[in-house]
């Protein structure tokens, strides 16, 4: 059962891409993008928590949440990519306050038998781009671990994973070898096989924190409980390579709504953003450049979640520009 897939009729993935691009001085432009139709990438996209429905685990059945979702997270994805996004049983914001582990196991069932019936009908020996925020990001933590890192064959195929607020983790210090034993943190847009892995806050994030801290929030989805010797990855969408303390500008791409006649809204030069380090805890950190007149994110659910809802679309635009050099350098790789 697909939310996306290509040729499928309205597919939430190829939906507009017109965007309002307002800047920091001067006027508003209007910006079009197109969906691509001929490119040789896939992008499997796992969606985070958004189901409301009264039992533990979703059903299969697409409502509005879930195109919400993918037309906010995934979309932009198809100028460089045909995605394809599973429905899947995932935990419900019952099932999560609930917090049982047969509703995640439900949850990992459902994606892991959509990866196989794509990989068995669909995939055709292409290139993967791996995409997932929140609870998709947990999902998808399992399904590498279990189906792909393992694999040499699938892991050549494996362009970039991205990992948002999911809690990836590696030793202090080191690339790789907790969460994954051989997809490392990316640390070259020139490099493929690799993760995109950060959780944004405006500061360190509390001692309470549900993310940047190992073993916390998500995680416990994608079974990482150690902590010891251990941080999540953070590598910064905006400067991969640059390490911590690396500052570079984030181009966020929102959902437009009223005065906005155009689907989207982007806002160049409103937020920069840099990887950080300390007190147990390592995090994008989301810094706003203070130009008066123009909307800033907040911690809409609290200190603890930091700028979570928001992870993937306050970078979007460098995401989706990440994808397309890794996808260049896959090219010349193969």
């Amino acid at each position: 059962m697909w939310l996306c897939s290509p040729g499928q009729a309205d597919d939430p993935c190829t939906s507009s891409l017109r965007a309002t691009v307002v800047p920091a001085h001067g006027a508003t432009t209007i910006q079009d993008a197109q969906a691509s139709t001929g490119s040789a990438f896939d992008c499997f996209y796992v969606y985070p928590t958004v189901s409301t429905e009264s039992s533990d685990n979703a059903d299969l059945q697409v409502q509005t949440a879930e195109v919400d979702a993918a037309i906010t997270q995934a979309s932009r994805f198809s100028q460089v990519c045909r995605v394809w996004a599973p429905m899947y049983r995932q935990v419900t914001l019952v099932g999560l306050l609930s917090g049982g582990s047969a509703a995640d196991a439900v949850a990992y069932d459902s994606l892991l038998s959509a990866w196989r019936d794509y990989l068995a009908h669909d995939n055709q020996g292409r290139p993967v781009i791996f995409i997932g925020h929140s609870q998709g990001a947990a999902m998808l933590i399992r399904l590498l671990a279990s189906q792909v890192d393992p694999d040499p064959a699938l892991r050549a195929r494996t362009v970039v994973a991205i990992l948002a607020g999911g809690n990836v983790t590696v030793p202090i210090g080191k690339t790789v070898g907790a969460t994954f034993r051989h997809l490392p943190l990316c640390t070259a847009t020139a490099e493929t096989g690799c993760v995109i892995a950060y959780s944004s806050f405006p500061g360190q994030p509390p001692a309470d924190s549900l993310f940047g801290r190992p073993g916390e929030g998500v995680s416990l989805q994608s079974g990482q409980t150690a902590t010891r010797g251990l941080q999540v990855g953070c590598v910064n969408p905006a400067a991969i390579g640059g390490g911590l303390r690396v500052t570079a500008d984030l181009v966020p791409y929102f959902p437009a709504s009223p005065p906005v006649s155009t689907p989207w809204v982007t806002y160049p030069g409103l937020y920069s953003a840099a990887c950080r380090s300390a007190g147990g805890a390592t995090w994008l950190q989301v810094s706003d450049l203070n130009v008066a007149g123009r909307p800033v994110v907040s911690e809409t659910l609290g200190a603890e979640w930091g700028y979570h809802i928001d992870d993937i679309n306050l970078a979007l635009a460098n995401l989706v520009d990440d994808v397309a050099a890794e996808e260049a350098a896959y090219t010349v790789q193969h």
